[in-house]
């Protein structure tokens, strides 16, 4: 089982979203343009089922397939890693989940506290040890925005478990990830990721090996120079591509989430509109909205493609 979560966790992790064939149905076959383009765009690896995928609204049922088709994708595209997200309400759909992704091979499993209830740090500890028989590394996310949030005691908690072999941080919090980048010092193959786009230069800085935006399924481009950049010291471009990304996530301005981002996906002829409900899609009116708002940043979007 053992993994360099900092190789995992470095460079572009896209969150990807969930492409569909018709509402609630995922379709690895219907990802097979947007894959392609995203790996063209220099991403290195991707991460299934978060936020960004509707992972929690998707059944466990619906899980395999997708994950098997994408994971087989992705390793021929670009030999990169793929992470599948099985945050659940509780530990006994969180291993069914595991369960059911077991067939892709994932690089790593993604594991967010609990949601719903909140839970004391034992009971968060012990979910986040209930995965460590399943031979496949763990690396944690914390999204207090969905989930009982990690705390320093539980990160340093969970730096101690052989099995966890990173951290995805989407809190926002600078003073928690310079504490997360501290604890992950005391391992050499522990990794550290930011997933809260407008800290993602500040992150790096820190000492964060890599990225996970959520914009980054529209936009690769900026997000791969964004790292590119810091790792060669040119500091002035880094943050320009900060910049332009933190312009082009006012489109959740229109509408927040998955929806805006699948709608200009659509446009480009790269993913079907439908989503997991309750989401319902952007309407006519918002698409016109988005398109009007990001008129001018067409270059830093990945490119339009026919319609298979």
């Amino acid at each position: 089982m053992a993994s360099d979560g900092r190789r995992l966790l470095g460079g572009v992790m896209i969150p990807l979203v969930t492409p569909m064939s018709e509402p609630g149905v995922p379709s690895a076959d219907a990802a097979k343009g947007l894959l392609q383009a995203l790996a063209a765009a220099g991403a290195r690896s991707l991460m299934l089922f978060g936020s960004n995928g509707e992972g929690p609204l998707l059944p466990v049922s619906a899980l395999a397939g997708f994950a098997t088709g994408v994971a087989a994708q992705w390793r021929e595209l670009t030999g990169g890693p793929v992470l599948c997200n099985v945050t659940a309400a509780g530990t006994a759909e969180a291993l069914e989940r595991a369960a059911a992704v077991a067939q892709a091979r994932p690089d790593a499993l993604v594991l967010s506290p609990p949601i719903y209830f909140r839970h004391r740090d034992d009971e968060v500890t012990a979910h986040y040890e209930a995965l460590a028989g399943l031979g496949v590394p763990v690396v944690a996310y914390n999204a207090p925005r969905y989930s009982n949030p990690l705390g320093p005691a539980l990160i340093d908690r969970l730096v101690g478990m052989p099995h966890v072999i990173g951290i995805k941080d989407s809190s926002g919090d600078l003073d928690l990830m310079r504490h997360i980048v501290s604890a992950a010092g005391r391992r050499s193959d522990f990794g550290v990721s930011q997933g809260a786009e407008t800290q993602l230069l500040a992150a790096l800085r820190l000492g964060a090996d890599g990225i996970v935006p959520g914009i980054a399924n529209l936009a690769p481009g900026p997000a791969v120079e964004l790292v590119a950049a810091h790792e060669s010291g040119r500091d002035g471009d880094a943050e320009e591509a900060q910049r332009l990304l933190d312009r082009l996530l006012a489109l959740h301005s229109v509408r927040p989430g998955v929806p805006a981002i699948k709608a200009l996906l659509d446009e480009r002829g790269l993913c079907p509109p439908y989503v997991a409900a309750p989401l319902v899609p952007c309407t006519e009116a918002e698409r016109r909205d988005l398109i009007t708002l990001l008129t001018g940043d067409e270059a830093q979007l990945l490119p339009l493609t026919p319609r298979r």
